[in-house]
């Protein structure tokens, strides 16, 4: 993906710098972060260089439409809209699937958002044959900014160019009180899937949201290669799905030696991080700080993270993902400490969540007439990826595998049922085990 990143009139770089004591055997990484303030700061470092250090700043008024567009363009609700409102802006008239708007938006969000000089590094390093692993830590202004969509030479995108992972705080990720659970292949998976909340029939809006799996279906077939390794375990692979008493202390058990943990579901957001909420099949009265909605108690980050009255708070496997609307929204705060951040805290290594609003298959064939009853898959076939991922000795890397794919097959056919509105909205954290105190 040559000039990633437009040059500033009359500024010159040197981008073979970044070629410098790179070691033949090691990937390049770098951490990047964007800070917002009246402009938009852009640091990175890259672990080889780490005495130089490289920041920049954009002005808001470049980045400002830029966002506004991206915004425009996804699922998750803007101010005053209803859920149903933000879905039909964006599946019936929106950019992210149709394949030249799309495009036009990748190169707009490229040209305001990825520095010059970083644009030039990177393609030093695809020009050497080196692929780079940005680990990026976004803002609360950039918090939906899908990476691995950027471009700006027409079919490749930023997910051919790089590996990109979620970097969260140092104060979390480093903190030296902070356990990573162990992860081994063949480890127990926890495995939530599209759990009944109580109160809500299948068809509301805390209803199913896959619909009824069925024997020999694609992600019954997933439970069932998972066989005994999954907790709590089900008289048969479909009955893993729609369960009425996931709640949270089955949770909490299911986890207990678990190397993993699946969920599929609904998260809702709210004013602040910590009170991000999983919603699984806890009625009122179970514990927790969380104010009950109707008949329900959801699950809040605070809860996961500190635990309540009755309550402990989870230890997390290693892995976990959470296929569910804005479940990866921690960086939407200025205090980025939702559910990514709370099973991270809690012992988590690798988070998979999404950045925006998920669609239902359902409501892509309602929404998308081009798709029609050929969307159905579609949300599955991204859960079956993730999981396959999670399997992986390198999370990160081989969910990019899986996009890239997606990506070629976008780009090559304008196919809407390739497009980027669910896998571009997948995004995994990586919290390694915190250096040693010396």
């Amino acid at each position: 993906m040559k000039h990633l990143g437009p040059l500033a009139s009359g500024r010159r770089f040197d981008e073979a710098v970044v070629l410098t004591d790179l070691p033949d055997d090691q990937q390049p990484v770098a951490r990047l972060r964007y800070v917002d303030g009246d402009d938009l700061f852009v640091n990175w470092i890259w672990d080889h260089q780490r005495d130089s250090p490289r920041m920049t700043v954009i002005e808001r008024a470049l980045v400002a439409p830029a966002l506004d567009a991206l915004a425009q363009a996804l699922p998750t609700p803007l101010p005053g809209e209803t859920g149903e409102q933000a879905l039909q802006r964006a599946l019936t008239d929106g950019p992210m699937l149709d394949l030249e708007r799309e495009q036009h938006l990748a190169e707009l969000l490229t040209s305001a958002l990825i520095p010059q000089w970083l644009g030039l590094e990177l393609n030093a390093l695809e020009a050497a044959g080196r692929r780079p692993h940005l680990r990026i830590q976004l803002s609360p202004s950039t918090a939906q900014l899908p990476w691995e969509l950027m471009s700006s030479s027409g079919g490749e995108r930023g997910i051919d160019m790089v590996d990109t992972s979620v970097l969260l705080p140092a104060t979390l990720r480093n903190d030296p009180a902070r356990e990573v659970s162990t992860w081994h292949p063949g480890s127990t998976v926890a495995a939530v899937l599209d759990p009944a909340v109580p109160g809500f029939a299948s068809s509301s809006e805390l209803g199913s949201v896959l619909g009824p799996v069925a024997s020999g279906a694609p992600l019954a077939e997933m439970v069932a290669v998972l066989g005994d390794r999954v907790r709590p375990a089900a008289a048969s692979p479909e009955a893993a799905f729609r369960r009425r008493d996931m709640d949270r202390l089955s949770l909490s058990g299911a986890v207990h030696d678990a190397g993993r943990l699946l969920y599929v579901g609904h998260v809702t957001s709210s004013t602040h991080a910590l009170d991000a909420r999983m919603h699984l099949s806890d009625r009122a009265d179970a514990p927790g700080l969380t104010a009950p909605v109707g008949t329900h108690r959801p699950y809040s980050a605070a809860d996961i993270a500190l635990g309540a009255a009755g309550l402990a708070p989870l230890r997390a496997p290693n892995r976990v993902a959470l296929i569910a609307c804005d479940s990866g929204s921690d960086m939407r705060f200025a205090e980025p400490t939702g559910l990514v951040a709370a099973f991270a805290a809690r012992g988590a290594e690798y988070v998979t969540a999404t950045r925006w609003t998920l669609p239902t298959e359902a409501g892509l064939r309602r929404f998308v007439p081009a798709l029609s009853d050929r969307a159905e898959g579609m949300l599955a076939e991204a859960i079956l990826a993730v999981n396959t991922a999670h399997e992986a000795s390198d999370p990160v890397r081989a969910l990019g595998a899986w996009q890239r794919a997606q990506r070629r097959r976008w780009t090559e056919t304008g196919d809407p049922r390739y497009s980027p509105i669910i896998w571009g909205t997948l995004a995994t954290a990586w919290a390694p085990i915190p250096p040693a105190v010396r």
